[in-house]
């Protein structure tokens, strides 16, 4: 039964759907309790776009750090240990900052703009700092700082189009690496 536990925590095939099932789920709460609120739509879509961001990198960072930790007591680390950690806690404080910076963003009119461009860039530079690959995990961050700082109704509904369009396709892709039963470097063929 620990086997089978250690397994699924290393199991990296398994984290990016998990992540993004759990952003999907944090995102229909949000929208299903504000739905009706009387908040202004913009606030509500930039407030739900964050939040899918931070849950789906924050969930990952913290499979990476639990990952990591258990490689690391089972003796099966390969590589520096505090170097993953740094990578892990660079990724987990931004992220779960920006899913509870969700809050401040639906409270107030101007969502203390600064902060969202921070978070979602900070994100968004250290996911591609990572390596190319990274980029549909960091465009979402750039999507957010686009809808932050739009000014017209078309280029704010095409930038939270573009996010649907991506999360579906991150689901996608997830799912089939998912079922795909390879590990990161055999599915992208290295």
């Amino acid at each position: 039964m620990i086997e089978q536990l250690i397994a699924l925590i290393v199991d990296e095939s398994k984290w990016l759907t998990a992540s993004l099932s759990c952003a999907l789920a944090a995102v229909a709460v949000l929208l299903a309790r504000y739905r009706r609120s009387g908040l202004p739509a913009r606030r509500l879509t930039l407030a739900a776009m964050n939040l899918f961001f931070g849950v789906t990198v924050g969930a990952m960072a913290v499979g990476h750090l639990l990952a990591v930790t258990t490689k690391l007591a089972s003796g099966t680390l390969e590589g520096p240990a505090p170097g993953f950690y740094v990578i892990g806690t660079a990724l987990a404080v931004p992220s779960w900052w920006l899913a509870h910076h969700t809050r401040a963003v639906l409270a107030s009119d101007d969502g203390r703009k600064r902060v969202t461009l921070v978070l979602n860039a900070w994100l968004a530079i250290t996911l591609l700092a990572l390596g190319l690959h990274n980029l549909p995990l960091a465009a979402p961050g750039f999507l957010n700082i686009g809808y932050a700082v739009h000014s017209g109704r078309f280029v704010g509904r095409a930038l939270a189009g573009l996010a649907i369009v991506l999360g579906v396709a991150l689901f996608i892709g997830s799912l089939v690496f998912l079922f795909s039963g390879q590990s990161f470097e055999q599915f992208r063929g290295v």
